[in-house]
């Protein structure tokens, strides 16, 4: 497994100061990182693939609603994106089976179109996708059986738990469809401030890593955080440099 990031956990860093933030991120020892808005940062991205020793192998879009899918794909390849990722859709579509479905099809179909620019899609999870069980199954799982074998999963561990997944039980079952895992600590509450440091709130990291060894990259993410956002992920990175 390699160690990214996701660029969200420093969004106000970007805000203020892109090239200052990434090559802070270059200086922690990070040489993959996770975009977010893609469309937004296309321009900044291709500068800092060319500034600095970093690349962009995932990277999250809205893109399973109404959207210029081609200017998506463009944006991503001329990132060096390889796994494009949704990461987010609407929470009352996952209580209703055919909805799911719906979804998946149209993840499908975009899979199709972006396989032809040499670029593999998926979906990222939050809590919600796991909590809603549906068919005698999470309402994500249900979602996995009905997509193209092409198209990936980003298993956010943290909200999945929180979803009240079994962790190696959900990643067993979804199997090499997952090639991302978003992996970060806390209370294991709905509240995004209560997160921590990897090995330093109530997640099973290490079961959680044993059962994503296949996985291609586990992306260190904050969605919130009490404490300076650098040093949060320079204490995860040392964290998983131990433990993977």
């Amino acid at each position: 497994m390699e160690i990214s990031v996701q660029m969200y956990s420093v969004r106000e860093a970007l805000a203020t100061d892109f090239p200052g933030t990434v090559a802070r991120l270059v200086e922690l020892g990070l040489t993959h990182a996770e975009p977010y808005h893609l469309l937004e940062y296309r321009d900044e991205l291709v500068r800092a693939r060319e500034q600095f020793p970093i690349d962009f192998p995932s990277a999250h879009q809205s893109f399973l609603g109404e959207v210029d899918f081609p200017e998506v794909l463009e944006a991503a390849q001329a990132v060096g994106v390889k796994y494009l990722i949704d990461p987010f859709w609407n929470p009352e579509d996952w209580t209703d089976a055919g909805k799911v479905r719906a979804l998946a099809e149209t993840l499908n179909r975009r899979a199709t179109a972006a396989a032809e620019a040499g670029i593999r899609v998926g979906y990222h999870n939050h809590h919600f996708e796991l909590a809603s069980q549906l068919e005698g199954r999470s309402a994500l799982e249900l979602f996995a059986d009905e997509l193209d074998p092409q198209v990936i999963l980003e298993i956010d561990t943290y909200w999945a738990a929180v979803g009240g997944a079994d962790l190696p039980t959900l990643l067993g079952t979804l199997g090499e469809r997952v090639q991302l895992v978003h992996l970060k600590d806390g209370d294991l509450s709905e509240d995004p401030a209560a997160q921590l440091p990897l090995g330093s709130g109530k997640m099973p990291l290490a079961q959680t890593l044993d059962a994503s060894a296949q996985v291609a990259y586990g992306v260190i993410e904050f969605d919130d955080f009490a404490g300076d956002m650098f040093e949060g992920i320079a204490d995860s990175i040392a964290h998983l440099r131990t433990a993977v």
